[in-house]
């Protein structure tokens, strides 16, 4: 049976205990090619899909939620209506959901699946998936790949990936794209954290940063969000071997 990614890391720095300084820079270098080599093969995939949207939300929701049967019907919409791909985690709960819509509407349903011991298993509802060891190449590579992102209620991975990007947004780091937050009860009360704590209490954002996102269960508002949106025509440079 393979090793999970902790495993491989807690011998890493079991090894790195009995190296010398040597040995340590030689093991940080191979480290640091695993992670280029990683970021690279998931820029290559994704640069494949050039017309997409991404979903996010919980993988433990399951088939008998309401909010699963809303996004496989979301992204069968997205595929049939707009032509476009349908991006996602690759594991369950949402990310099934909407990799379902997209494969049973005959799309294009793309997985970056992220090897964990427990929960991440990959669905069966990818045409074509990429598994991958590291969370944070993960996030780099979904927020550079699609034309609007599609936020449904999740754990604390959900809300890493939507700051993440809403960050990424706000600084200009990446430009601004739709991203749509699905479920107005669940999001409706992180907005209100949002507006009446780092808003208005500490004055940490500014007022139209308040505007990088919306709050809708409204599928045709989604689908002309989406369809008004520029397709995004560059993907970071990889390196010439």
């Amino acid at each position: 049976m393979s090793r999970t990614q902790k495993e491989k890391d807690d011998q890493f720095e079991f090894e790195v205990h009995k190296m010398d300084r040597k040995e340590i820079h030689e093991a940080i270098h191979r480290r640091l090619d695993r992670i280029y080599h990683e970021f690279e093969s998931s820029f290559e995939f994704i640069k494949k899909y050039p017309k997409s949207v991404t979903f996010f939300g919980s993988a433990r929701i399951r088939e008998d939620n309401p909010y699963y049967k809303k996004a496989e019907e979301l992204s069968g919409r997205i595929v049939k209506e707009l032509g476009y791909s349908v991006l996602s985690g690759g594991g369950g709960g949402i990310m099934e959901a909407s990799n379902r819509g997209a494969f049973e509407a005959g799309g294009k349903s793309v997985g970056l699946n992220i090897r964990l011991p427990k929960e991440q298993l990959p669905n069966r509802y990818t045409t074509k998936s990429l598994e991958l060891s590291y969370f944070f190449v993960r996030k780099v590579a979904l927020s550079f790949a699609a034309e609007a992102y599609i936020f449904f209620p999740g754990g604390f991975g959900t809300l890493d990936e939507f700051f993440e990007i809403i960050t990424l947004v706000q600084t200009h780091k990446i430009p601004r794209v739709p991203i749509i937050l699905y479920g107005n009860e669940y999001w409706n009360m992180i907005k209100e954290f949002i507006e009446k704590i780092i808003y208005e209490k500490y004055q940490a954002i500014n007022k139209e940063d308040l505007e990088l996102f919306t709050i809708t269960e409204n599928d045709e508002q989604i689908i002309e969000i989406i369809k008004k949106t520029p397709v995004r025509v560059s993907l970071p440079a990889t390196r010439k071997h």
